[in-house]
């Protein structure tokens, strides 16, 4: 009998390692194998970043064996987040964090795809952080916290509780003290205060882009002019500094700001640095055309998105999901103090006792959900940063509030 050539085995041979790969190759549904290195780039706010590694530790420890990670943390303003990703989504990162007023913007552009598992994320958080994060009945992203607002910090020792109640008490307090009552002027997002309550009105037309406002009316018991006049004078006070949160937060710090105008993010800082003698509370009432008026604030939640570019979208999506989960959504507020948009950790005695969260609901009642498009920024910066310095070049007020409200309703 003839022996089998060498070709003849090595062909046979070769069929069977093939027979044998292909018996073993699993099926394309299983993404994550110990080979696989999954990149994933997180951007969100550059406070945020230990916090954040924390949490990616514990994302990979989670699915250890199932993927090798490199995840990148990079830091990136959640109020500008959107311009920078639809600059270039396909670059992008691969999860984000955004303000829930830019959702719309992002799921229109194709930034973000509807969440696969909406029913679990809408039962586990609460309804008002479910509806910031959808665009009609479609859930785009994953809520983050509640508590995107704004109230008073202030230092207990140097002001009473009826002292808190005015601002004009707060900036007496303060210069008599030598220090100062902060707020940031720069950013339109904290003017609002001042135009929130009047019946001046600002918001989104029904395209969803562009604005109305009559911030610049001279009708009605209070007028454009009346609420200028009322800021010029707070900017006069000895006590009074427009400064930006990071600048406020130094000033308590290094004891020249006893009062100041912020949000929870700051909560743990003030706590660490003011003590027992750190309190918070709603806004204060301020004169305006003779009478006191409530100051009023923009509300909203932080969300987490996940760019449908992403080349890893089933992993960025388990990431997504594990930042915001119960676990480290009280993680967050042990290490940052933001108030949770999940149900069972906003629930918790913890959160419940913060003065800085009890500050932020006693708020709500004169806040309004932020929705205003993007050319109410800049034009209300520069009327508002010309306030702060008290109006040096004399111009008619009036004509400065035309002027802004004609570039924020621009088409």
């Amino acid at each position: 009998m003839k022996k089998p050539s060498f070709f003849l085995l090595l062909t046979m041979g070769m069929l069977l390692l093939l027979s044998a790969c292909g018996e073993k190759t699993p099926p394309a549904e299983i993404a994550g194998t110990e080979s696989e290195t999954v990149a994933l780039t997180v951007w969100g706010a550059e406070e945020d970043e230990a916090l954040l590694q924390e949490i990616f530790a514990s994302f990979q420890s989670r699915y250890a064996g199932e993927a090798s990670f490199r995840i990148t943390f990079q830091p990136q303003s959640e109020s500008n987040c959107k311009d920078i990703l639809l600059g270039d989504l396909e670059n992008g990162a691969d999860v984000f964090a955004f303000a829930d007023d830019q959702v719309a913007a992002l799921a229109a552009a194709g930034g973000l795809d509807p969440i696969e598992n909406a029913g679990e994320i809408r039962a586990a958080n609460l309804s008002a952080a479910v509806d910031a994060a959808s665009v009609g009945n479609t859930l785009y992203a994953y809520p983050l916290t509640a508590d995107n607002g704004y109230f008073l910090y202030y230092n207990k020792a140097y002001f009473t509780q009826e002292d808190i109640q005015s601002l004009d008490r707060i900036l007496a307090a303060a210069a008599e003290a030598g220090k100062l009552m902060t707020m940031d002027w720069s950013s339109a997002w904290y003017v609002y205060a001042f135009f929130g309550n009047t019946g001046l009105e600002v918001g989104l037309n029904e395209d969803g882009i562009t604005n109305y406002c009559t911030w610049n009316s001279t009708d009605g018991p209070i007028t454009g002019v009346d609420v200028a006049q009322a800021m010029l004078s707070a900017a006069a006070s000895p006590g009074f500094a427009s400064r930006t949160d990071t600048e406020f937060l130094e000033g308590v710090q290094n004891g020249s700001v006893i009062a100041g105008i912020s949000g929870v993010w700051n909560a743990v800082a003030i706590q660490e640095a003011w003590g027992e003698n750190a309190g918070a509370a709603k806004l204060p009432t301020y004169t305006c055309a003779g009478r006191q008026v409530q100051m009023a604030s923009f509300s909203g939640c932080k969300l987490i998105g996940v760019n449908a570019y992403s080349q890893h979208p089933e992993w960025a999506a388990r990431l997504a999901e594990w930042i915001t989960s119960e676990e480290n959504q009280r993680l967050r507020f042990q290490m940052r103090g933001q108030g949770p948009a999940n149900i069972n950790a906003a629930g918790s005695p913890e959160v419940q006792d913060s003065p800085a969260i009890a500050a932020l609901l006693a708020q709500s009642e004169f806040s309004q959900l932020q929705r205003v498009g993007g050319k109410f920024w800049d034009p209300v910066t520069e009327f508002a940063g010309n306030c702060a310095q008290g109006n040096p070049s004399g111009a008619s007020l009036q004509a400065q509030l035309d002027r802004m409200t004609e570039a924020v309703t621009a088409r």
